[in-house]
């Protein structure tokens, strides 16, 4: 495997089992991310596009083959080393925001300092605050996150995923749950993450593309159907 791809899927497979049977999500999947690229994938429902997320991030793992992620073979990760490895390598934003309701703003930012201990305690909180003020939510900081609107939560939701500034962020749909001028808000600190060296890889249900991607992936019946460079998507337009 090349040192120069920070992320690499080698033959991945991921078979779910259940009451009603198994279903195989991906079926070998081979893919590599650069360091710094920002990838929007697409696809159905059902397409495995959440589950191709959560292998590379660690919280799902593969039946068969080889996930290397910053160096790291994550398939071969026992539980407690995976979650400090994910931690300080990987910032996951979801959907649905997912911060603890009975924690105050700055409190759920600082979670993966403490968890980690990335930074020393005395500095947590002052950047916590700094990742706020950046998104333009300090003045937020002591409040709960019911008391914020869904596109202050996502915000809140990415800075909690900066907090241990990992060179990776993996996105599930982050603006589905957004109107579309607060969506567009958003992707635009998706976009700035990208423009300073973040490696972004992002799960979306545009169809079309988003804008200031580098790459786009779609993906079909568990496997990758086209992974289109530089603009030209087969067939959709530009991104």
């Amino acid at each position: 495997m090349e040192d120069r791809h920070l992320i690499q899927l080698r033959e991945v497979t991921k078979t779910f089992e259940s009451g009603a049977g198994s279903f195989t999500a991906l079926k070998q999947v081979n893919l590599n991310i650069a360091a710094g690229e920002f990838v929007s994938i697409i696809g159905k429902s059902g397409s495995g596009k959440s589950t191709l997320l959560n292998i590379l991030a660690g919280i799902d793992r593969p039946t068969s083959g080889a996930v290397v992620v910053a160096g790291t073979a994550v398939h071969g990760l026992d539980e407690s080393r995976i979650a400090v490895w994910r931690g300080k390598t990987i910032g996951v934003v979801f959907q649905f925001f997912q911060l603890l309701p009975t924690l105050t703003v700055v409190e759920n930012v600082m979670l993966p300092m403490d968890f980690c201990r990335t930074y020393p305690a005395r500095e947590r909180l002052s950047r916590a605050l700094g990742l706020l003020d950046k998104v333009g939510l300090a003045d937020q900081a002591g409040k709960l996150p019911s008391a914020l609107s869904g596109g202050e939560q996502q915000r809140v939701a990415l800075c909690r995923a900066l907090a241990n500034d990992p060179p990776i962020i993996v996105a599930d749909e982050p603006t589905g749950n957004l109107d579309s001028r607060t969506a567009e808000a958003v992707m635009g600190l998706f976009r700035e993450l990208a423009g300073d060296g973040k490696t972004v890889v992002m799960v979306t249900h545009e169809r079309n593309g988003v804008r200031g991607i580098s790459r786009k992936i779609t993906l079909s019946d568990g496997m990758i159907a086209t992974d289109c460079k530089q603009g030209v998507a087969d067939g959709e337009g530009r991104l």
